[in-house]
């Protein structure tokens, strides 16, 4: 029993003795063979440093860079980290700030405030040029706590097409909130134009590297040997449809003018040109310290250069309308193709009179287009609501509202950009509404205005250039729209732009209606307009404005055969469509298909360039 116990205390004894060797053992390399833990033993805080991808950039349809990225620098401050002893006024005049400055950046109400921690990295001065960066980066080093953070701004080559490719602006909470961690404070999102509709693809996804400091802020090296880092994804770049040659010319002819192009590919919906003047140069709401000041400029002046006219803006179509009229009318069986209607200078019923200016006889559908003849569209916009009865208009308007909005009236088009409008379409309910039944209630007598594009009738400029591309396209379009594709990337564009949309009105009626609009350009009412070895099909439009001068209108699509573009100029207080609108759409049309203007046409692209439409009284 004796011999037993010894034996189990030397046991013991020999495992104590092993154990403390080991343990000497393991102390010894630790302190003197391997200094990893001494350094980690040190570190007090583990960094985490958000890497910025490069936000994808934007070309035009040829490739041509429209959005580039530039650096832009944050500095950053952990406060419990800063050496109280910097020097200050060094720190100041590197940065080209006031001490006041320094002061109101750093000291921060860290106790009431949970946005800011001293523990943790804030922004201590945002958007550093990189010509400041570059003569402040030398002597970072000296500032302990403080440290840099690259992020990618953008800049514009070009300075057009604003307010197709919109604006960066700063995260608000509630986008935070909603993005599910995808944003942070400080971080940019897309807030108009291409910028904000393909957001998810252009931002691309942040990286991050954890970093490890020791007491004094002094990098120690990668946590967990960056097993837990990851790297930056730039974004897609994107390739739109504009062609930038043909948007800056439009921008060119607009200027000094309040209005609005669309351009758009017939055979793919692609959109060559979206201009809205007044415009901006989009570098000035770039990321800058000068931003702020721009944007309130912009925003207070009285011309309103942030509203796109192209897609926000109201107009009445005028006698664009009419080819429209005339295909609702040959589908619903109301009309035909050779009726004939007189014109004695004008519409008459009973005290109703709509004018009409002088013209030849209207033998058939192609000459009242040629002419504009109010007399004949008055006509048919009656035959049209009084299809059932002239007791029961609001049938025949329910047909013509259908027509209408099959036509991709009366709501938005779905172009990729926010904000478009839907123009206006009156239905029955709404004349309903506006004369009661009481009060005798309404006829097509009531709302002949309509007929000729005018009165509640009203259209964006896009609808009125996918209105010339259907016709062009003998009933079908595809939804307007600005992406193109994505540079090296099989990525498909959304499939409603890959759709093909067909409108309810036989493809034999389009012929004359088409013949009509190529007789106003070569003997009608835009023969300005022509363009030699170029077949233009148009049709001009006064949209009557009861505050002014009346405005400028033109809608078209070249050539006859296989079309290449269809357009629709609007220029306010314009006064008849045949001054502004025609020659400026022949212009534009001349410039996309033969790249330059003809020496003939040369005075009137001067004519255009030199108008001035805001400053005249």
């Amino acid at each position: 029993m004796k011999a037993n116990l010894q034996h189990k205390q030397r046991v013991i004894q020999i495992v104590f003795i092993v154990a403390s060797v080991l343990l000497l053992f393991k102390a010894f390399q630790l302190q003197l063979l391997d200094t990893t833990f001494h350094e980690r033993a040190q570190a007090t805080a583990v960094n985490k440093h958000v890497l910025y991808p490069s936000r994808g950039l934007i070309y035009d349809r040829n490739q041509k860079l429209l959005v580039n990225n530039n650096a832009m620098y944050d500095l950053m401050v952990t406060y419990n980290q800063i050496d109280k002893n910097m020097d200050t006024l060094r720190f100041c005049k590197l940065l080209n700030i006031t001490r006041e400055t320094f002061e109101k950046n750093l000291n921060k109400d860290f106790r009431r405030n949970n946005r800011f921690s001293v523990r943790k990295p804030f922004v201590f001065l945002k958007k550093i040029s990189a010509e400041n960066y570059a003569s402040f980066q030398e002597s970072l080093h000296e500032f302990p706590g403080f440290f840099v953070q690259v992020r990618n701004v953008r800049g514009y080559p070009r300075k057009n097409a604003a307010h197709v490719l919109g604006y960066l602006s700063e995260v608000n909470q509630n986008q935070i909130n909603a993005s599910e961690k995808i944003y942070a404070r400080g971080d940019y999102i897309g807030v108009t134009g291409l910028e904000h509709e393909y957001e998810s693809e252009l931002r691309g996804k942040k990286g991050l590297s954890l970093v490890l400091k020791d007491n004094h802020g002094r990098v120690v090296g990668p946590y967990k040997a960056g097993e837990l880092d990851s790297v930056a994804i730039s974004g897609k770049d994107l390739i739109s449809s504009l062609d930038i040659e043909l948007q800056s010319y439009g921008e060119e002819l607009l200027v000094n003018k309040i209005g609005s192009i669309v351009a758009i590919e017939p055979s793919s919906g692609e959109i060559l040109a979206m201009i809205s003047a007044p415009t901006y140069d989009p570098n000035l709401l770039s990321i800058n310290r000068k931003r702020g000041e721009a944007f309130d400029a912009l925003l207070g002046d009285s011309l309103k250069p942030f509203l796109d006219r192209a897609v926000m803006a109201k107009y009445p179509p005028g006698s664009i309308f009419k080819p429209i009229l005339s295909l609702i009318s040959f589908e619903e069986g109301v009309s035909h193709p050779n009726r004939y209607i007189s014109c004695n200078g004008g519409y008459y019923y009973k005290d109703l009179h709509v004018g009409c200016h002088p013209h030849g006889p209207v033998y058939n559908v192609q000459s009242a287009i040629e002419h504009s003849c109010n007399a004949y569209y008055c006509t048919v916009l009656r035959d049209i609501v009084d299809k059932h009865s002239f007791y029961k208009p609001q049938e025949g308007l329910a047909d013509l509202v259908a027509h209408l909005e099959d036509f991709g009236l009366g709501k938005p088009l779905g172009v990729d950009i926010p904000s478009e409008g839907t123009g206006n379409i009156p239905t029955p309910a709404y004349y309903d509404y506006l004369y009661p039944q009481k009060d005798g209630g309404w006829k097509s007598t009531t709302i002949i205005s309509i007929g000729i594009g005018q009165g509640e009738i009203e259209m964006t400029t896009l609808q009125m250039a996918n209105l010339a591309a259907i016709i062009a396209n003998r009933g079908s379009y595809y939804t307007p729209h600005l992406v193109k594709g994505f540079l090296n990337d099989d990525a498909e564009i959304p499939v409603q732009y890959r759709t093909l949309k067909q409108v309810k009105i036989n493809a034999e009626h389009f012929g004359p209606v088409i013949e009509g609009m190529e007789r106003v350009v070569k003997s009608g009412t835009a023969q300005n307009a022509k363009i030699k070895d170029i077949t233009i099909c148009g049709k001009t439009g006064t949209s009557q404005n009861p505050h002014g001068k009346d405005h400028s209108v033109f809608f078209a699509f070249a050539p006859k055969e296989n079309p290449k573009i269809a357009i629709a100029v609007y220029v306010e207080h314009g006064v008849w469509g045949a001054r502004y609108g025609a020659p400026i759409a022949s212009l534009m049309i001349e410039k996309y298909l033969k790249g330059a203007i003809d020496p003939s046409r040369k005075y009137l692209e001067e004519r255009m360039l030199k108008a001035d439409l805001i400053s005249e009284p």
